[in-house]
């Protein structure tokens, strides 16, 4: 008859006990913070390295119009240093990325940002010309008409840079997958936790662009000049909830038919050409 007592007695207090420790497993799991994004806001800073395809820079005016055919250009990086890189008055100098989004489900986040790139016509090439040129001045040493005419694109004749900023300004989808789930490992990802992500962009084009044709002053301001897409992937880094490292490839396509060259309204240039843009951001990642 004891035995039995006592065995009634446990029956109902072992499950007592048991219960607020299930219950508490149960919460610490629901408790991480990074289980789930929905909710989420998120913003970044970084910098970028871009390279990009060669392309035909059609330029017009009033007394000149003339292409040259696949031109080739790269990007111009500054040496690290802290007075380039992080200094308050000249963060902007490199180039640079910001965005700032957010996550409407666990997975998928919305987002704004700029690709602050930079773009450098190569000087010191040969390029076929074609068109006509027909202006005044020491730029007049270059008259004349071209088919495809071999030219040493020098400082003199032409200087074409988007160094103020070839500035794509976009919105982008994305989707953000916890590795750690994707393989069922388990470890506690409110300290680090590794995300694959992907996305897809649009956005406007805004360069300043820094052109010099034919001796003549430069434009030098923002302008609206065309479109650009644009998709990547990459791998975040999240570590103690709030904070990340990410890393990003970016493929994408640029068509300007609306750059502003000089002080004269009528001289322009237009191109399109692909780019290559390898990133590393550095961000925070919470909810308000």
């Amino acid at each position: 008859m004891k035995n039995i007592l006592l065995g009634f007695i446990l029956g109902l207090l072992v499950p007592v006990k048991l219960t607020p420790l299930l219950a508490q497993k149960t919460r610490r799991k629901e408790e991480l913070y990074t289980q789930n994004n929905k909710g989420k806001f998120f913003v970044y800073w970084g910098w970028n390295r871009a390279h990009y395809s060669s392309s035909d820079i059609h330029f017009t005016g009033s007394d000149y119009d003339f292409t040259v055919h696949d031109a080739p250009a790269h990007d111009k990086p500054l040496k690290l240093s802290y007075n380039d890189y992080f200094r308050p008055d000249r963060v902007t100098i490199p180039q640079t990325n910001v965005r700032i989004g957010y996550f409407f489900s666990n997975h998928y986040a919305v987002s704004l940002g700029i690709d602050h790139m930079k773009y450098v016509l190569t000087n010191g090439r040969t390029a076929a010309i074609s068109g006509n040129i027909n202006v005044t001045g020491e730029a007049s040493i270059y008259n004349g008409t071209y088919d495809r005419t071999p030219t040493l694109l020098s400082k003199d004749f032409i200087q074409f840079e988007h160094t103020d900023g070839l500035n794509y300004v976009n919105a982008e989808i994305a989707r953000y997958d916890d590795i750690a789930k994707l393989f069922g490992w388990n470890w506690n990802t409110d300290i680090v936790q590794l995300n694959i992500t992907e996305a897809i962009g649009a956005g406007a084009l805004v360069p300043k662009t820094n052109a010099t044709i034919l001796n003549r002053e430069r434009h030098d301001d923002f302008h609206l000049s065309g479109f650009g897409i644009s998709a990547k992937a990459g791998l975040n880094l999240t570590f103690l909830k709030h904070f990340f490292i990410q890393a990003d490839i970016k493929q994408g396509y640029i068509n300007m038919q609306d750059i502003r060259t000089t002080q004269s309204s009528s001289d322009k240039a237009s191109q399109h050409f692909t780019f290559t843009e390898q990133t590393i951001s550095f961000g925070g990642i919470f909810r308000l």
